[in-house]
């Protein structure tokens, strides 16, 4: 069952546009189901999984609701012009979907949250934020520093997402925005971590910013996934290596 869902989102103050799978099997049965919280990259929308991807033969494979809300060029933050998606995404979201769909569970195992480039900076951002939501999750072709590799998008944009006067994205750093703070938080804190996979293509040009994040974990000591291999940043590569991620975040579930 593939439904558009469109609704008021009160975290945004306007209506929002959410694709949602149910495989047949789990909508036919009276029982409890695992979901997927699927995000998109900068330059795509809900829409992009369902097209460019078989994400619906992997949601019916591994028995597994998918969400997957359309949020702009938000990076799914709370943003400065008082748009809240990262509490959209978060909480509002799962909230309405359960109230809709009986069967999706709340428990943490049950939740894994995924995405690409914008998408794994905002799925592994949810993850690190609220790990007690979220038993995995899967970061492909992430954009994940936003502090020292700099703006991917124009000064005026990113300032009305950020709020700060961004001569420097360095103004970011050690933020609630900042991967690499939130990681070294969690580990300090001794929050539990979710299952971590990533996976990144030797041709993206985002490779060094995973490799550096990969060490980054490797040094807190918080154990992860990080695999490389041929590829850039396009859907080929993305639609191959989010069934190894569902694969590795699935495994003894």
């Amino acid at each position: 069952m593939f439904l558009e869902m469109h609704f008021k989102s009160k975290e945004l103050k306007r209506a929002v546009t959410v694709s949602v799978l149910i495989p047949d099997a789990l909508a036919c049965a009276n029982q409890s189901f695992r979901t997927l919280w699927l995000l998109h990259g900068l330059s795509d929308d809900q829409n992009g999984w369902m097209r460019y991807t078989s994400i619906e033969r992997y949601a019916n494979e591994h028995r597994l609701a998918v969400v997957m809300p359309g949020v702009e060029r938000c990076w799914y933050t709370n943003t400065a012009y008082e748009a809240n998606y990262f509490d959209f995404v978060a909480r509002e979201l799962p909230t309405f979907c359960r109230g809709l769909f009986r069967g999706m569970s709340e428990k943490r195992e049950d939740n894994l949250v995924a995405g690409l480039s914008m998408g794994g900076y905002g799925a592994l951002k949810l993850a690190l934020t609220c790990p007690e939501q979220y038993g995995a999750c899967i970061s492909l072709s992430g954009s994940l520093d936003i502090t020292r590799r700099g703006r991917p998008c124009n000064l005026k944009e990113w300032q009305s997402i950020f709020g700060y006067d961004l001569e420097s994205p360095l103004q970011l750093e050690g933020s609630e925005h900042d991967l690499f703070a939130l990681a070294a938080r969690n580990q300090t804190e001794g929050k539990p971590f979710p299952r971590l996979y990533l996976w990144c293509g030797t041709e993206d040009t985002l490779m060094e910013v995973n490799r550096r994040f990969d060490h980054h974990l490797t040094a807190l000591g918080v154990p992860h996934v990080f695999e490389t291999s041929e590829g850039d940043h396009s859907w080929r590569w993305w639609d191959m290596h989010i069934q190894d991620g569902l694969q590795y975040a699935l495994k003894e579930q």
